[in-house]
């Protein structure tokens, strides 16, 4: 019989946009080239916010808005405090998958081919994407608590490529963790 895979989860609350920010950023250099985040969440969740602060971890200064319209955007990794990218991440890709009907529309973005050439791809409606580009991903779904400040994230992964970087993952956000 074949064990059934594991997956990995870990539970955070943030009080703020600002602490939601600060986690994403937190979690930003343990990337590596070729990783994909599946952002879930209602409207209003707090995705973009969580790719606003996801993109200074990456050292990328310019403002940073959701790309409902154009699908997808391209920002080039800038300097970080901490040295040189991290894990060969040259460039963030920020996709919203919202608009799109179907996973064909979804594989024709390429964004699995994309991330290959030094890259990482946040994809907002991530959920949407999963049986696409879930394979190895980083899910985040991000919830509205019980005030409108208030975020639940529950970071999940399939055993696979981030299992060596778990526990790296635990340290990086221990702070905001509340189960995991």
């Amino acid at each position: 019989m074949t064990p059934l895979p594991v997956t990995l989860r870990l539970v955070a609350v943030t009080n703020s946009a600002e602490q939601t920010r600060a986690l994403a950023r937190a979690l930003a250099p343990l990337c590596a080239s070729g990783d994909v985040l599946l952002l879930a969440g209602d409207l209003g969740a707090g995705k973009t916010t969580f790719a606003q602060g996801f993109g200074a971890g990456l050292g990328i200064t310019e403002p940073m808005t959701s790309p409902t319209f154009t699908l997808v955007r391209q920002y080039p990794v800038g300097p970080r405090s901490t040295g040189p990218p991290q894990g060969g991440v040259r460039t963030l890709l920020h996709a919203d998958v919202y608009r799109l009907g179907t996973l064909q529309e979804i594989a024709d973005l390429g964004l699995g081919e994309q991330v290959e050439d030094e890259g990482v791809a946040l994809v907002e409606w991530g959920d949407v994407a999963e049986p696409v580009l879930g394979r190895g991903s980083l899910s985040v779904r991000l919830a509205v608590a019980d005030d409108d400040d208030r975020r639940v994230i529950t970071f999940t992964s399939p055993e696979g490529s981030w299992s060596e970087r778990w526990p790296a993952l635990r340290a990086a956000l221990g702070q905001w963790l509340v189960d995991g």
